[in-house]
């Protein structure tokens, strides 16, 4: 339950800012408890971006409430996730912040206040800091808020300092039941399962048409390699024929070569004896 300053501390942070200063201090003495007037004027004037978000916590706190929610969630669920998968969530981080910050620059136009660029730009690293961070969370939605936030911060040593009237409460989460949170964890365990068995079935598949494609190239090799082999085979046959063939060329040539080396000496034989006789017959 808020206390009256906090309940004091909502209506002037998501009050007219022109008029902060003037209705802070009206309030301050229509208290009828002085620490509580006092506590009143302690109260610090938002800046126009916390303005602004102190205005869509208000006016929109349902809706503020299930993104923070789906926050809370997809924090829960990153743990679980690959890399594709977190860069995705990421980008869902950033369109989810980026409508909201719209919703809520909408809301501060329709009550009059100019939203420049660089508010807008602060509200939306405001409500991401919620996104990341539970003390954040708490800040942005008791509608409070002093000052925008940065996004990449860490909030629980300076709760206090956040927000006008008091420490913030939790944001209003409803709690997920026993059974969903085991049926949650269930489905993130057999989409994991799924995933790595999708992961080692495309591995799987990339091998095996690796192989398939080894396999036809051996296939193809075999064949060429083949018809070689069958093409060497037919010139070795020839080149044995023609061998056997030059070896009978040579050893008919030998026996006629020995023929005639044997009519040479016994033509030398006659060639001899007939000149003997000549010699006979010329000195006798």
């Amino acid at each position: 339950m808020d206390s009256p300053l906090a309940d004091i501390a909502v209506e002037l942070y998501t009050g007219s800012p022109a008029e902060f200063v003037s209705a802070r201090n009206a309030r301050a003495v229509e208290a009828d408890d002085a620490g509580l007037a006092a506590q009143i004027r302690d109260l610090k004037k938002p800046s126009v971006a916390a303005w602004v978000v102190n205005v869509f916590a208000h006016e929109r706190a349902a809706q503020l409430g299930e993104a923070l929610q789906l926050a809370e969630e997809l924090r829960e669920a990153q743990a679980d996730l690959d890399a594709r998968a977190l860069a995705q969530l990421g980008r869902d981080r950033r369109a989810l912040t980026s409508r909201l910050a719209a919703d809520a620059a909408a809301l501060a136009e329709a009550r009059g206040q100019r939203v420049t660029a660089s508010t807008r730009e602060a509200v939306q690293q405001t409500i991401s800091a919620a996104f990341f961070d539970p003390t954040a969370a708490a800040a942005v939605s008791s509608a409070r808020l002093v000052r925008e936030l940065e996004p990449a911060g860490t909030f629980a040593d300076i709760a206090d300092t956040l927000v006008g009237g008091g420490a913030p409460a939790p944001p209003a989460i409803s709690p997920t039941p026993v059974d969903e949170v085991r049926s949650r964890r269930e489905r993130r365990d057999a989409e994991r399962a799924v995933r790595e068995a999708q992961k080692a079935h495309d591995t799987a598949a990339r091998e095996a048409a690796t192989a398939d494609r080894a396999l036809r190239d051996a296939a193809v090799r075999i064949e060429a390699l083949t018809r070689r082999e069958r093409e060497l085979e037919a010139d070795l046959a020839k080149v044995r024929h023609e061998t056997k063939r030059a070896r009978e060329d040579a050893e008919e040539a030998k026996a006629e070569q020995e023929s005639l080396a044997q009519r040479v000496r016994e033509s030398e034989e006659h060639l001899r004896t007939a000149e003997d006789a000549l010699d006979r017959l010329t000195t006798g």
